[in-house]
């Protein structure tokens, strides 16, 4: 199993979605309820965009919007990238970095099965490194098992 797909599985939050003609507040207050970053924007049961709390803040706030009636289709990001379950860590993380996202949706055979962020990745390869440090740790010193 991909350590993506781990991470995923680990997570075990289904996506969450909110429609394009939702307003920016039920949005927002539907994040927060949620303790997420972002939503896929979906029309037709089909993933149409993202929003997230850069939206939000870029498209909304400083253009001093009226979250109550501005739509999620107004403040969306339409142009959406996604990842197979099956790239390395690495990969997703330069993708990220050069294209200056913090949500990346998951698609496996044109069905979205996840998002995936920033902090999940962070906190994947953190754990991750303590465990390589502590069994270098333990076979540097001489406790290995045997």
């Amino acid at each position: 199993m991909s350590e993506l797909r781990s991470i995923l599985e680990e997570k075990r939050r289904p996506v969450e979605y909110v429609g394009p003609e939702a307003t920016a507040f039920e949005a927002v207050a539907k994040m927060c309820r949620s303790r997420i970053g972002s939503l896929l924007v979906e029309e037709y049961e089909k993933p149409i965009g993202i929003i997230s709390e850069r939206d939000v803040l870029t498209r909304l706030v400083l253009e001093q919007l009226d979250a109550s009636a501005t739509s999620v289709r107004a403040i969306m990001t339409t142009d959406v990238l996604c990842i197979d379950p099956d790239v390395e860590l690495e990969q997703i993380m330069e993708l990220m970095t050069e294209h200056r996202v913090r949500h990346l949706p998951v698609v496996e055979q044109g069905k979205v099965i996840g998002i995936v962020s920033i902090g999940d990745l962070v906190r994947w390869v953190s754990r991750n490194q303590d465990v390589e440090i502590r069994a270098m740790r333990d076979y540097v010193c001489g406790v290995y098992p045997g």
